[in-house]
């Protein structure tokens, strides 16, 4: 797909905030409830906190909202219908790579053997780089997830 040509200078830098939220297709809900509610330890949205928006579909159990410490929120949507993932994870199937969340590095460990204990599939183990450490394992329909830290200091 060619771009089209650039008719004004775009959006000034630094009028974009931060990310409001992160909408994703699930497969199987209670497994992604799951996945993103107790092993990442993310806070589902209940009552009041739900965007007035989808109270209606979180009634019905087609979306389920989580929020990050930072605010930011991962909205989860249901597809039952939703094809499986390559069955070869190194092959693609989507344009997004991957969803990081940062820990602190005294974290870092912990939340490894805690995707570890819980048998969760892994892409990559530990990597360390001069930006700091990484670890990426795969959400219930095969999004790769990362934990990243900081380096110590």
């Amino acid at each position: 797909m060619v771009s089209p040509k650039l008719k004004s200078a775009g959006i000034k830098v630094g009028s974009l905030r931060k990310i409001h939220h992160i909408a994703l297709n699930v497969q199987d809900m209670n497994a992604s409830k799951h996945f993103y509610g107790k092993i990442l330890g993310l806070h589902e949205l209940q009552g009041e906190e739900v965007p007035s928006t989808l109270v209606e579909l979180v009634a019905a159990g087609k979306v389920t909202n989580f929020q990050t410490p930072d605010g930011t929120i991962i909205d989860l949507f249901w597809e039952p219908n939703l094809l499986p993932p390559d069955p070869d994870p190194d092959r693609g199937f989507t344009r997004a790579n991957h969803l990081a969340f940062d820990i602190k590095p005294e974290l870092f460990d912990k939340a490894v053997a805690v995707i570890k204990q819980n048998q969760i599939a892994i892409a990559l183990d530990v990597v360390t780089r001069p930006t700091g450490r990484g670890f990426y394992f795969y959400d219930p329909d095969g999004f790769m997830i990362e934990i990243r830290c900081d380096p110590l200091k």
